[in-house]
């Protein structure tokens, strides 16, 4: 799995043009059945809302859905599809609400003003980076213990669990990446020892 970008909550960011009403609903999901239950909740919600254009994009078979739900065509979804790529977003969904506020807005008003109101879901909502995670098992003596710890958060780890035996085993996640790097701090903390310090 390669890292990636996706959205760090659900939000609904608000926008007003000539007195019609954008409301941009977004949400990390991991499926199609998360986006295509998302989108039918919002929608239902606003059931008297004149457009309810939607879009997402999913990692999992490269999939990527829009409807312009009403609007001229190539002017709502497509918009809010640009909008996510622009800022690296995938494994989201999208939909705008828009109440019709009796000035007619153009198709290349329609555009910007979709692409508009999602990049605000997207930057309210916050993009965070999803990297490839392993779990690993480390037995070590207490007196390495904080020194490893310390090693693990600086290497991007969590430490999950602590077992305090005969020797301290304590199990963490860390980017995968970080592995090589954590396995040559084992051996520098053990001078050469590793046994001292080992993963199990």
């Amino acid at each position: 799995m390669v890292e990636y970008g996706t959205l760090s909550k659900s939000v609904c960011a608000e926008y007003v043009l000539k007195r019609s009403r954008f409301l941009c609903y977004a949400k990390p999901v991991s499926d199609e059945d998360g986006a295509a239950a998302f989108v039918r909740e919002i929608s239902s919600k606003h059931w008297d809302a004149r457009h309810n254009a939607w879009a997402y994009t999913l990692r999992e078979g490269q999939r990527t859905r829009y409807s312009d739900d009403g609007e001229p065509q190539g002017t709502a979804g497509l918009p809010v599809i640009a909008a996510m790529r622009l800022r690296g977003v995938t494994d989201a969904v999208i939909v705008v609400t828009r109440y019709f506020g009796g000035i007619l807005l153009g198709a290349s008003g329609l555009t910007r003003a979709y692409a508009h109101s999602a990049g605000l879901g997207i930057e309210e909502a916050g993009v965070v980076t999803v990297r490839p995670v392993v779990r690993l098992r480390l037995a070590l003596p207490y007196s390495r213990y904080a020194q490893v710890e310390r090693t693990i958060a600086q290497l991007g780890g969590t430490v999950a669990d602590s077992v305090f035996a005969e020797n301290v085993t304590v199990t963490f996640d860390l980017p995968a990446d970080s592995r090589i790097a954590l396995e040559t701090a084992l051996a520098e903390f053990a001078f050469g020892k590793t046994q001292e310090c080992r993963l199990l």
